[in-house]
């Protein structure tokens, strides 16, 4: 088994969907997770390629985020598409990414995922809120490369 299989656990990651669904419940904005084992690339230029490669960046209001992980290298990223960046605040990214590697730090990677997708959704409820024509534009399983 790589590393990938063995970062979470099937019950992890049903529990991680869970948290998207429940942080995209009352907003327009569209989370989605993506694990793999390593990039030669540095993280945040990965974690931008494959948000593109996941299609993230055709969302109507541009307000995906991706919080990617790269297991062996212990290393992750957020990338937020430009109208969720035009509109949180400059430190909210960097927050975001405290919460989660608290977590990670003491080796509660599900904890940490799901603390980072419950801020997120926050911070798109406060600027994207539902609407009763919004659809769930993406897909809410973790990808994995």
């Amino acid at each position: 088994m790589s590393r990938v299989e063995d970062f979470l656990t099937a019950e992890g990651e049903q529990e991680i969907v869970s948290a998207i669904l429940e942080a995209e419940k009352n907003t327009s904005g569209e989370i989605r997770v993506h694990i793999e084992a390593h990039t030669r690339l540095a993280h945040d230029d990965r974690a931008k390629e494959i948000f593109h490669l996941l299609k993230m960046d055709n969302t109507k209001d541009a307000n995906g985020v991706l919080i990617y992980i790269a297991v062996n290298d212990k290393k992750f990223a957020i990338y937020g598409d430009s109208g969720i960046n035009k509109v949180v605040p400059a430190d909210f990214w960097k927050s975001t990414i405290n919460v989660i590697q608290e977590q990670f730090k003491k080796g509660n990677f599900k904890e940490g995922i799901i603390n980072g997708i419950l801020s997120a959704g926050k911070e798109l409820n406060t600027h994207f809120p539902w609407k009763a024509n919004d659809t769930n534009e993406l897909s809410n399983e973790i990808s994995k490369g």
